[in-house]
């Protein structure tokens, strides 16, 4: 049964996650957090970075993290089946529309308004995740000075350097991680010490 759950909860998030994998994201948060308590909000947020850090689409690599946290290897392939199945079936008929009609006006107007709503969806998905860092909840507390400074702090200075330097993302994650450890481990030293 749960193979059958994964297959069609993936299945889904392949046949809407419209825009790519950053578009994904609240949809995949939505089943495997909401609808199918298969992850916790953290676990989640996790799997997100570790999708994000490995090579590959990020929907494909949160699909076989996902399906091997619930399901073992089995259900790593099984989700990524349901995953990738829409998308291609999805695709190669847009294609073959678009190249047949892809002088008309109105195939023009559906992917100018699409961009919109791919925009909102990557924004959100971001949004959930800052909130998550920084407050270590889903959504934003009622009093938000219980923000987490290290998270926010390491945000700043790392958007910083990507903006200015323009550092590899993944040195960037590498060292906001690396730094996060030995800023904890300074906490933890100091508040043992006094």
């Amino acid at each position: 049964m749960i193979y059958l759950e994964l297959l069609w909860s993936f299945f889904q998030i392949g046949l809407f996650s419209i825009g790519g994998g950053y578009a994904a994201m609240p949809l995949i948060q939505n089943q495997v957090v909401d609808l199918h308590p298969w992850l916790t909000m953290t676990q989640f947020a996790d799997i997100m970075t570790i999708a994000e850090m490995t090579p590959g689409p990020i929907a494909i690599n949160s699909a076989t993290f996902v399906g091997i946290q619930v399901a073992g290897i089995p259900g790593a392939v099984v989700a990524t089946v349901g995953c990738v199945t829409p998308s291609c079936i999805i695709v190669m008929t847009l294609a073959y529309i678009y190249y047949r009609f892809r002088g008309l006006t109105m195939v023009q107007g559906i992917l100018a308004g699409l961009r919109p709503a791919v925009v909102a969806m990557i924004a959100s998905a971001g949004i959930s995740l800052i909130i998550l860092s920084f407050y270590g909840q889903r959504t934003l507390p009622e009093d938000l000075s219980s923000i987490n400074y290290v998270s926010a702090v390491l945000f700043g200075v790392g958007l910083a350097v990507l903006r200015r330097w323009k550092f590899n993302p993944v040195y960037v994650m590498l060292g906001a991680g690396g730094a996060n450890v030995l800023l904890q481990l300074g906490i933890l030293l100091t508040a043992k010490l006094f």
